[in-house]
């Protein structure tokens, strides 16, 4: 039985992986995910000032308004200090960050050691939704330090069959 993944593509820095989910260790976030991703989303992505290691791609709030999947989701598969090839679902409830009223829903993608989930607000745990595959992730390292050293881009994420 085919098991849900994500394709997380970026064509300037050549990433190309495929992300393992882990619904039967994160199920709300997972759960998030699949819906939001029903049909393929492009997100603005960022390399992380705060957390090392980590390309950020906070989901758009026009993608969240008014949508069911939306709602407020625990830490499950909790870190605070992600690894090598964790993508890491980070969920910020309304007023926590600067009173920002809207919810932050954030799709980290962590490509190397000395990832830590602190932030402007403080230590935050966030909770591993997938995990590249381990073949990938030198690939998915060296693209993203080319998103890095390349600034802001545009990271096309898709449900897959892994």
């Amino acid at each position: 039985m085919p098991k849900p993944a994500i394709g997380i593509t970026e064509p300037r820095s050549k990433l190309s992986v495929t992300a393992l989910l882990l619904p039967e260790k994160a199920p709300e976030n997972a759960a998030f995910l699949l819906a939001y991703l029903a049909q393929p989303r492009i997100i603005p992505g960022i390399h992380a000032m705060w957390t090392g290691p980590e390309i950020s791609c906070p989901v758009p709030s026009a993608d969240l308004h008014g949508q069911a999947y939306a709602q407020s989701l625990p830490p499950e598969n909790a870190t605070l200090t992600p690894q090598p090839g964790d993508i890491v679902l980070s969920y910020v409830p309304p007023r926590v960050w600067g009173g920002n009223p809207n919810a932050i829903f954030d799709i980290g993608l962590y490509y190397g050691q000395g990832a830590r989930l602190l932030f402007p607000i403080g230590w935050l745990a966030g909770s591993v939704v997938a995990q590249v595959r381990a073949e990938e992730r030198d690939q998915f390292a060296t693209a993203c330090g080319v998103i890095r050293r390349n600034g802001a881009c545009d990271i096309t994420f898709s449900l897959v069959e892994a």
